[in-house]
């Protein structure tokens, strides 16, 4: 399935501050975040304590890279808003329960007003489902799978100019799901995924999260 374009990632509307890098939003107490969060309590909360950070269980990896699967052609703060929702219709993305979705339950999702109601992208996470279940009998689990397209240290980037909208490494992780099956995983869409879940640190140099994401990442 051709993937929709989408912004750069991490998308925003956000007017950044003069903070040095013009890419920095002050924080209140000195320090200082990366300008695509604004200052929406909600994606200020999801950047300092989620972005750049692996989450410990395997089915959190399957909603990340379903949720971004949704995202394309959208923002991330929409998806945000509705994730509960989301997680709610979507058994909390446990793909042993997706996997028996039928054709009754897309129709009952897209009516529901509190998620994305996008038809492919919900039989994209239905299908997503079953490859996820056939990679991780044979890889042992997502994390292990995804762990080789990690990127090591690099300098930090300095300004959203210098973070790109997609790399080699995923467009070979997009080229390896796509031959297992799966859908909407295209290279930019797999990008986000990579930021948003450390295998790479895309938080910028003066960012008050940067340097515990980094730990994190080689812990």
């Amino acid at each position: 399935m051709s993937e929709i374009p989408r912004s750069s990632t991490p998308p925003t509307e956000a007017r950044p501050t003069e903070t040095g890098s013009g890419d920095l939003l002050p924080t209140g107490d000195g320090s200082a975040r990366c300008w695509w969060c604004g200052t929406d309590p909600q994606y200020v909360s999801y950047h300092d304590r989620e972005w750049g950070r692996m989450p410990v269980h395997d089915h959190r990896l399957f909603e990340k890279i379903c949720l971004e699967g949704f995202q394309a052609g959208l923002s991330w703060l929409t998806v945000l808003r509705k994730r509960d929702r989301f997680r709610e219709v979507f058994h909390d993305f446990d793909p042993g329960r997706l996997v028996r979705f039928k054709p009754c339950d897309v129709d009952r999702l897209l009516a529901d007003p509190g998620i994305i109601r996008h038809r492919k992208k919900i039989e994209s996470t239905i299908n997503n489902a079953r490859r996820y279940l056939e990679l991780t009998a044979d890889a042992g689990s997502f994390r292990d799978f995804i762990e080789p397209y990690r990127s090591g240290s690099s300098e930090p980037p300095r300004s959203r100019r210098e973070i790109p909208a997609r790399t080699g490494a995923s467009a070979a992780l997009s080229r390896e799901l796509k031959r297992r099956g799966w859908s909407f995983v295209g290279p930019t869409t797999l990008y986000a995924f990579m930021q948003s879940v450390g295998l790479v640190n895309d938080h910028l140099a003066g960012c008050h999260v940067r340097e515990a994401c980094e730990t994190a990442r080689n812990g």
